[in-house]
C-alpha cells in the first residue's frame, strides 16, 4: 500500500534552515509528481510545492518562493525540501503525496520556528 514517512523536521529560530525528508513506497514513484503540503496549527493544510517525475518542473507557494526549494531522488523513492530563511509563518507540520486525488496522508513532521 501507498506510504509515505516524512522527516527532518524540529524546531528552528527565525533566519535557520531544515531539510525535510519524504520517503515514499507502495507505488512506482518516477510515475508521479510530488507535493509537499503543510498545516499550520489552527488552519487548513495547504499546498507548498510541486515537483514533476523528472525533476525537471518546479514549483512553489508564493510566500515561500526562493525560500525553500523541492528536489526528488528517484533512486531512494525520496523527495526533499530544502526550507531557509525560515520565519515564525513557517511553523506547520508538513506533509508529501504523490500527485492524485488520493487521500493517503503520512504523519507528517513538525516544523517549529520560535525564537
Amino acid at each position: 500500500q501507498v506510504q509515505y514517512v516524512e522527516s527532518g523536521g524540529g524546531l528552528v529560530q527565525p533566519g535557520g534552515s531544515l531539510r525535510l525528508s519524504c520517503a515514499a513506497s507502495g507505488f512506482t514513484f518516477t510515475d508521479y509528481a510530488m507535493h509537499w503540503y503543510r498545516q499550520p496549527p489552527g488552519k487548513e493544510r495547504e499546498w507548498v510545492a510541486l515537483i514533476t517525475s523528472t525533476g525537471i518542473v518546479t514549483n512553489y507557494l508564493g510566500s515561500v518562493k526562493g525560500r525553500f526549494s523541492i528536489s526528488r531522488d528517484n533512486a531512494k523513492n525520496t523527495i526533499y525540501l530544502q526550507m531557509n530563511s525560515l520565519k515564525l509563518e513557517d511553523t506547520a507540520v508538513y506533509y508529501c503525496k504523490r500527485a492524485d486525488s488520493s487521500t493517503v496522508w503520512g504523519q507528517g513532521t513538525q516544523v517549529t520556528v520560535s525564537l
